[in-house]
């Protein structure tokens, strides 16, 4: 089975560099919830170069200045990797989430990335 990012309609991409691209989230956390991968299927993060990595570092930065450029409302963000099916990885592409927060869009985001366990965000 062919991997879906590197199969998926170029015109879906919404940021790129030599090394890496950008994506809107097909079932997005949030509004603008955009996807940073490196070119080639690579399996998890830490196959990838330096230079890919480097690259990916580079879009999430210029992704998250276009998204507060774009929307006023978001104030923080939430950056994450699934590594491994134990770990939640569906898609065997590496790839990091970038989701944008804004306020209110959970009533207590203490924890936030802890909450991946169930109960543990709260401490």
């Amino acid at each position: 089975m062919q991997c879906v990012f590197c199969t998926m309609d170029k015109e879906q991409v919404v940021a790129r560099n030599n090394l890496a691209y950008a994506v809107r989230d097909s079932s997005p956390v949030t509004a603008l919830h955009t996807l940073i991968l490196p070119n080639g299927t690579l399996p998890i993060i830490s196959n990838s170069s330096r230079a890919k990595r480097r690259a990916i570092d580079d879009l999430l930065q210029e992704t998250r200045r276009e998204i507060l450029e774009r929307d006023p409302a978001v104030v923080g963000f939430n950056i994450g990797v699934n590594i491994a099916d134990v770990a939640g990885q569906t898609i065997f592409h590496c790839h990091v989430h970038l989701i944008p927060r804004r306020p209110g869009d959970v009533a207590n985001p203490r924890g936030e990335v802890r909450g991946v366990i169930p109960g543990k965000a709260d401490y």
